[in-house]
Order: C-alpha cells, then structure tokens, then sequence
C-alpha cells in the first residue's frame, strides 16, 4: 500500500513538473497518469483509515478518536493554506483532505453493507449534485478549479469562499473527491490485502472498473451523440472556446477539467480532472489495478526488494508533497523528463537515507507524519486523561 501510495506521489510530480502529457513515445506514461494522482492518492487515504479501524473486522473507535481526528484535520489545513501561499502553481490538496478526514469519521462507523451502498452511489452522486448545485453558487459557466488560501481565516467572505470552494468549486471538492475515500474505507471492509489471490481479484476488478469509465464514456460522447450536444452548448455559452483546437477541452482547460453546469452532456465525458461519474470509475479502476499490482509485487520474491525504496517514500507521502510544493515554489524548475526524473531520484533517495539513519526511531516515519502523530497522540491522551479511568491514546 505504501509503494502504491509513493506512485501515486511521483504521479503527482509527473503533472507538476513533468513534459506535456502526449500520446507519443515515453508520453503514453504521462497520458495514462494524467488526472490519476490524487484520485489514487485519495483512495489510499480511505483504504487506510478503514484498515485502521480494523479491516474487514472493524472495530469501535479508540477513546479520543474524534479529537484526534479534529487535530489531523486541523493540522492538515493549517499546512495545505501554508503550502498555497507559496504560490507554486500547483492546487495543492490538503486543506481538502482535511475535509475528507472529517466527513469519514461517521461513515467509518456505519456497517459494512451501509458503506457498500454509499460507495456504489458517490461516484455518480456526487458528480451529479456538483452540476445542479453550481449555478445557484455562480459557477454555471465557468469559476471553478480554485485552491484556498490564508484569505480563508482572516475574514468572513474569505471564508465563506473557501467554504464554496472546499465542497464544490474548488480543485478537488468534497462533493466530487470525496467518493474515492467512500470506495476506499468499502474496499478495506471487503478486500484482505494478505489473503492469497487478492491481487488477481484486485488487478480484475481494476481493470474492468478502467474499461468500464473510459468505454462507456466514448459510446456516450460518440454513438450516443453527446459530443454534438457538449458542441452545442460550447456554442450557446462559450463562445470564447469555439476557435480552439478543440472547443471541448477548451472549455475543460479554462476551469482545471471541472465541469461547467450548461449542458448535461458535460457529465459524459472522462477526461483527466473532469470530475464526471466516468472519469471517478475509471479512476477508481486505476487505483485498484495499481494496489493489485503492488500486491502482487510484495508477494513476489524477486520483486519485492524492488518496492522497498518505492514504500519508503509512500511511508513518508505528506513529507515528500510538502517538500515537492516548496521546491516547486523556490526553484522554479523547467518542466521536463530531467525536471521529473531529478525529483524522482532525490525523493527516493532522500527517504531511504532518513529511513536508516533515523531507524527504529519515531521520527523514522518522516518529519511532517512524526510531528502530525505527536500532536494528535497528545491530543487523545489528553482526552483519556481527563475521563476516571481514562486509558489515553
């Protein structure tokens, strides 16, 4: 899960840092990537909160785990505004983790069948309620794909944007991001990673999923018609797109992939960020054949030594963003395979070094991860010790 977790990171550093994602070449990689990283990224996040309530045998809360919880959430916000102000250029996701944290807390309580149901109808939910609600918040045409920043807690219109942000305009809104965490916590109720032949149901059921968004998706917009309709209303309310190459990805580029609110048509496409119930499945899909595949890597013995650098970075996933961010805001580099590659290797490296030094220590698991787990430790401890008989953390 942890070397799935650093490819899904180095993902990110691809659309970061990285050469144009074209179909030529070395290029194919980069378009297969192109829009999968935080939806991987995401998933993974909901996998592991339910594995650590227990798996497929979930189990009550530990005492202080909702404050403990609230910490998390706080301290990722906190960070995420930080990480914006950089002004990087990349829409940087924690702060919306934070409210993903936050609304998984009660469905992590919810029964097994319940989170089943939840995460079949999310992906299609979400992306749905996302087009009706946008025009009643001035999004109907165009205004979404934004990030917030440190305007969100210094004054109440800063705030009630990065609310509006947050949960439906942003980059990666709660209402269109937040099913990957659902299918996530519903895979870790029903799939035991160690279980022999859980990597063949995982890479089957990946690969399905995949071909499932992406091929519904191109029946929809050609056979069915739902191209002509998406030219249509590029024609009727975004004028402005109709001399592009192409008037559709236009449109899509103009607001970071999310769709605009102007013709039903929008929800059938499957591009990267687009946030549609095809692009979701489909990424879902991606996620699941790539944890399928590292499983099968880990219970491999010739390959398993090849994904131990790759887990290091996945243990130390918030460090390497963080620090990816800051680099990308100070250094300024050229994107490009040499761009990529460069923080590809230092990552690695980087990790495996502070991983052996700092062995068998807490502060092994990286920095930003040892600081989270010491306030939200002390946090719950607190809580324990306020309550006779309290056991703390």
């Amino acid at each position: 899960m942890d070397a799935a977790r650093a490819v899904a990171v180095f993902a990110m550093f691809a659309a970061h840092i990285g050469p144009p994602a074209r179909p030529e070449g070395a290029g194919h990689l980069l378009v297969a990537l192109d829009g999968r990283a935080p939806a991987v990224f995401t998933l993974i996040a909901g996998l592991s909160l339910s594995l650590s309530r227990g798996g497929t045998r979930p189990r009550p809360a530990a005492r202080g785990a909702r404050r403990g919880t609230l910490v998390r959430c706080a301290v990722l916000a906190a960070l995420g505004l930080a990480l914006a102000e950089l002004r990087s250029g990349i829409a940087v996701i924690l702060a919306f983790f934070a409210v993903y944290f936050l609304a998984a807390e009660p469905l992590a309580r919810l029964r097994t069948r319940s989170l089943l149901v939840a995460a079949a109808v999310s992906p299609v939910l979400g992306p749905v309620l996302s087009y009706v609600l946008g025009p009643y918040f001035g999004h109907r045409v165009s205004g979404r794909g934004r990030y917030p920043g440190f305007d969100a807690v210094t004054s109440w219109p800063g705030l009630r944007d990065a609310l509006d942000t947050l949960l439906l305009s942003g980059a990666y809104p709660w209402l269109t991001y937040f099913p990957y965490v659902v299918v996530g916590m519903a895979l870790g109720r029903v799939v035991d990673l160690r279980r022999p032949g859980t990597a063949v149901r995982l890479i089957g059921w990946g690969a399905l999923a995949a071909l499932a968004g992406h091929g519904l998706s191109a029946l929809a917009l050609g056979p069915g018609g739902g191209r002509e309709m998406l030219l249509r209303a590029v024609a009727d309310s975004h004028p402005l797109a109709l001399n592009a190459p192409d008037p559709v990805q236009a449109v899509l580029a103009a607001q970071a992939g999310a769709i605009p609110s102007t013709s039903w048509a929008w929800l059938l496409v499957d591009g990267p960020y687009s946030q549609t119930p095809f692009e979701t499945v489909a990424n879902i899909g991606a996620g699941v054949l790539l944890l399928g595949l590292a499983v099968a890597a880990g219970r491999s013995g010739p390959l398993r030594p090849l994904l131990r650098p790759l887990a290091t970075v996945g243990t130390m996933g918030l460090s390497v963003y963080a620090v990816h961010v800051l680099a990308r805001a100070e250094l300024r580099p050229q994107h490009g395979w040499v761009a990529l590659g460069a923080f590809c290797l230092v990552s690695l490296a980087a990790c495996a070094l502070w991983a052996r030094v700092l062995r068998g220590r807490a502060l092994g698991r990286g920095p930003l991860e040892w600081a989270l787990h010491v306030l939200v430790r002390a946090a719950t401890s607190r809580r324990g010790a306020s309550h006779p008989g309290g056991t703390g953390a």
